[in-house]
């Protein structure tokens, strides 16, 4: 049950003299329905964000302005992406630990496949690998 995260390239428009849009057109890119979107800025440099994984919700992470590295944990790969261009999302799916680590200014958007819902999230690494695990018997 364990899908792997992987790089969505957006559809891209413009040029070094005016400027670039990213655009999902149409959600085309984004493997579920966006159900909720939110941003994150003003993470004061060295503070660790993320450390959880979702039972059921999918996102797409993205780095809007900045840089996050995501290392993630899908009970079966331990991989390391770093997002740095506004054209490059990053999809992570249901039962993946994210430890996020953004630089000085960034901006993060993430579109997600479910409203908020606390219940939904995994917030102890241990109970993660326990429930990762069961999964894959």
């Amino acid at each position: 049950m364990s899908a792997t995260p992987y790089l969505i390239h957006f559809a891209e428009t413009g040029s070094q003299e005016i400027g670039f849009i990213a655009s999902t057109q149409l959600a085309r890119n984004i493997p579920f329905v966006i159900r909720r979107v939110f941003w994150t800025y003003g993470t004061p440099a060295g503070v660790l964000r993320g450390q959880h994984a979702n039972k059921a919700t999918e996102e797409v992470l993205v780095a809007a302005a900045g840089s996050i590295t995501v290392e993630t944990d899908n009970g079966k790969y331990k991989e390391t992406f770093v997002l740095d261009n506004p054209g490059v999302g990053l999809y992570l799916p249901a039962m993946c630990w994210t430890d996020l680590y953004f630089a000085p200014g960034t901006i993060a958007v993430c579109l997600t496949s479910t409203d908020f819902e606390e219940s939904d999230y995994i917030r102890d690494y241990a109970t993660f690998k326990r429930l990762v695990a069961h999964l894959a018997l």
